[in-house]
């Protein structure tokens, strides 16, 4: 190695090659958020803004204060001065607020409507699982209730135990008695052979 590229490297600190080379973004860290143009907001916030607007709207307190202010519009631009009137009467000022008005209502209002739809799509989803549970649910009870009720068939009830002894017992008593009659029977056959026949016939 020669002794210029050894000054070199005693004169170049540590990492000052890498500097200079052009940095390639790295794939183990994300890359930065770039920088919009455009403003950034909530679309959540702006949703549930636009629902309460849109249920204001919906109110008889809307439609009340939005015919007073059209009464006093027209009342003040016809019986006042003319030095202090703002619209006169074709009231083209009043007719482009309204204008507006509606024109920004009609959007709000269906935003607050696809967000309704949304909320319904999630409710019916959920009760159309619900429903499916307890569709499960109801079936197996049912397979449960019926294996139940052909196990009680083949197991033995009080009922039948009881009619069961009773039998044993009646069978017994007949049994006894049958071999009280029998035994009672035979000393009266014996009294009733003549004498001496035993003899004859040993």
């Amino acid at each position: 190695m020669t002794p210029e590229r050894d000054g070199l490297r005693m004169r170049l600190p540590s990492g000052a090659t890498a500097a200079g080379r052009p940095r390639t973004p790295r794939l183990d860290q994300p890359r930065p958020p770039r920088r919009r143009i455009l403003p950034e907001w909530d679309p959540e916030a702006f949703g549930r803004m636009s629902e309460r607007i849109a249920r204001f709207i919906g109110t008889g307190r809307f439609l009340v204060w939005m015919t007073v202010t059209i009464v006093v519009w027209i009342v003040w631009n016809t019986l006042l001065p003319e030095s202090v009137r703002f619209d006169e009467y074709p009231f083209i000022f009043l007719t482009l607020a309204l204008s507006l008005q509606a024109s920004y209502a009609a959007p709000l209002i269906l935003l607050a409507q696809n967000r309704q739809d949304d909320r319904d799509r999630v409710n019916l989803e959920q009760d159309r699982k619900r429903n499916e549970r307890s569709i499960a649910d109801t079936e197996y009870l049912t397979r449960e209730v019926a294996a139940l009720r052909i196990g009680l068939g083949e197991v033995a009830t009080r009922d039948w135990i009881r009619s069961e002894l009773q039998d044993l017992v009646k069978e017994l008593e007949l049994r006894q008695n049958g071999h009280r009659e029998h035994s009672g029977a035979l000393p009266a056959m014996r009294a009733q052979r003549p004498p001496g026949r035993d003899a004859g016939d040993h």
